[in-house]
């Protein structure tokens, strides 16, 4: 491949977009998406990249101003000289952490190496299928009535998978009415987004009967040995998602049994091409993943449908429709048809943001020359 040509700078769009409905998890609640999408143009092609971060540091160390400073100081120039995106992550391997900048960046420059070529992501990274199934999050809500009437519309819309956040008290009684409710055949997971320790392993074996396809991050993302020993006390398979930052965190976890399904995320383990390395190590093992999602807009979501068409996804993903989130995507939108995404096999994401849309969420911009040496 000939790269991305002479990186010329980075564009912050520092971008403010209200959510459908309120999304709660053990962490906290959010009703806007704040986050960055970054324009890297080089002088054959722009890219666009998705930098995932929340607006507070409670999912992960990282947040929206935080990595605004990092990308901003350290990361893009550092890109001086870099053509192409194999090349970044090495180029911005001595700043220590700050993954989902990271991703965010190679991404972007991935984007335009692969319009500039004419090559797609899926394409690129992998893929094997031109469309993938969909699964779809669903917070925790105020009552259980509520939670039934929101997993009944997502069933009604096409979903072929539930994922139901729990918490201590928001547990057990909500999973057994989505079974007496919807029945066995639904496939139901819950991601406890580390709410729970070790002591609770009694507690959380409840939820076995109820045969859930997995259990998703129940405790604190670095006790890995404590994942390892919860494995053997329930039967619920457990899923790692926080504590997996890289494949070589991903080798460890496999090897420690600490899980046997993997959530694999972008922006948490930095970057596309490290996410491929995941995925390929997973397979070799005879691990399952699927990909998570961090609430995307239409960019983030094209880059996690292409990953989640490569063949070691054998679980339906969080790769919701644009719809589940956002009244109005930055993109156009992702639409759900008979439970699938479509892939997108257009140059790149095969996506790009429609500049009114994006002209009416962006809340500030910021050009980031990388500089002389590129």
């Amino acid at each position: 491949m000939s790269g991305a040509g002479r990186l010329e700078g980075v564009e912050l769009c520092h971008v403010s977009m209200p959510l459908v409905s309120p999304f709660r998890t053990s962490f906290g609640t959010q009703t806007t998406r704040d986050l960055l999408l970054l324009r890297v143009v080089t002088d054959e092609a722009e890219g666009w990249g998705e930098c995932v971060v929340m607006a507070s540091p409670l999912y992960s160390s990282e947040h929206v101003e935080g990595a605004a400073d990092v990308l901003r100081r350290f990361l893009v120039p550092a890109l001086a000289g870099v053509r192409e995106a194999t090349a970044v992550a090495p180029a911005l391997a001595a700043f220590k952490g700050h993954r989902m900048a990271k991703a965010a960046l190679e991404m972007g420059v991935l984007d335009a190496e692969l319009r500039a070529a004419g090559r797609s992501f899926a394409r690129e990274l992998g893929a094997v299928h031109d469309r993938v199934p969909c699964g779809v999050s669903v917070g925790i809500m105020d009552t259980i009535p509520a939670l039934l009437d929101a997993v009944g519309g997502y069933l009604d819309e096409g979903y072929v998978r539930i994922k139901l956040k729990i918490e201590p008290g928001w547990d057990v009684e909500p999973v057994r009415a989505v079974r007496e409710r919807y029945g066995d055949d639904v496939l139901l997971q819950v991601d406890a987004n580390t709410a729970y320790t070790l002591a609770d392993a009694r507690h959380l074996a409840r939820l076995d009967p109820f045969e859930l396809l997995l259990i998703e991050q129940p405790l604190e993302e670095e006790d890995v040995l404590g994942h390892a020993d919860l494995a053997r006390l329930i039967r619920t398979p457990v899923c790692l998602d926080e504590s997996i930052v890289s494949a070589q965190s991903a080798a460890a976890a496999i090897r420690l049994g600490a899980c046997s399904i993997v959530n694999i995320k972008p922006g948490r383990v930095g970057g596309y091409l490290e996410a491929r390395r995941i995925h390929d190590l997973c397979a070799a093992h005879g691990v399952p993943v699927w990909c998570g999602g961090m609430l995307e807009t239409g960019l983030g979501r094209a880059a996690n449908v292409a990953l989640a068409a490569l063949p070691g996804f054998t679980l339906p993903g969080d790769t919701s429709a644009s719809g589940r989130y956002y009244r109005t995507d930055v993109t156009e939108p992702f639409v759900l048809d008979d439970g699938h995404l479509t892939v997108p096999t257009g140059p790149g994401l095969g996506v790009a943001p429609i500049a009114e849309r994006l002209e009416e969420v962006t809340t500030a911009t910021e050009w980031i020359p990388v500089g002389a040496g590129s």
